[in-house]
């Protein structure tokens, strides 16, 4: 019922996951990450627990393929599941259950996969790869955003559209960009609306956040504002 790409930015190392399906509300339960752990998708006839018991696997070490074959040795409705994922070293695994709904299936690619069900045809996992291939000079949320449409572009869910979200962890817990369209007649039309949206303020104001390394981040209003309106022009003020 989803479609999803999730992949590693190699200029910042950010992992990002963006996804799309004629169901409701896939953001709340298909993509997860952890800024330097790694990032999943779960779709198909989702197994929720997958995201939360994936990552803590992953923050334990596990590559890739052992946290996959985990988390499907521990399900006994692992054929009707579909999972991707990728670690904190880029190594990349991925399952399709015999019993997923076709077209069904994934692809892996250096420092990225895509994996769907009740697809169009093969043609939507192809052309989203291939767009994200050819998008490499975009900034990293617009590259995965512009993959999904192409995939749409191919056919995309063959129910039709419903929702879709984008996630992007840099090196902290908590993400860096967090996107959902829950129910829209357009939801990638949406997706593309909102993260251009980030960009007009959202983006320039999270860099002042607390981290890991500076647990107070900067929150001093005036310098906020001076550095927000310095990088954004005017309309910031």
């Amino acid at each position: 019922m989803t479609w999803s790409i999730v992949a590693r930015d190699p200029a910042s190392g950010a992992f990002g996951i963006a996804v799309a399906t004629r169901f409701f509300a896939v953001g709340a339960l298909c993509p997860h990450a952890d800024g330097g752990v790694g990032a999943l998708a779960s779709q198909a006839l989702l197994n929720p627990t997958f995201g939360p018991r994936g990552l803590r696997l992953l923050r334990e070490g596990l590559s890739a393929e052992l946290v996959l074959q985990a988390l499907i040795d521990s399900d006994p409705g692992a054929a009707a599941r579909q999972l991707h994922l990728q670690d904190a070293q880029g190594r990349i695994a991925a399952h399709t259950g015999e019993q997923c709904v076709p077209w069904c299936g994934h692809a892996i690619h250096p420092g990225f996969s895509v994996a769907g069900n009740m697809l169009a045809g093969p043609q939507v996992i192809a052309e989203t790869a291939r767009q994200y291939q050819a998008g490499a000079a975009l900034p990293f949320a617009q590259r995965l955003i512009a993959a999904l449409k192409a995939g749409e572009a191919a056919g995309g869910d063959k129910r039709g559209k419903q929702s879709a979200a984008l996630r992007i962890f840099d090196t902290e817990e908590y993400p860096q960009l967090d996107l959902r369209v829950d129910d829209h007649a357009d939801p990638l039309a949406e997706l593309e609306r909102l993260e251009a949206v980030s960009r007009e303020r959202f983006v320039h104001f999270a860099k002042f956040f607390a981290t890991r390394d500076k647990p107070g981040g900067i929150w001093d209003r005036a310098e906020i504002d001076a550095q927000i309106a310095k990088a954004t022009g005017p309309q910031a003020g």
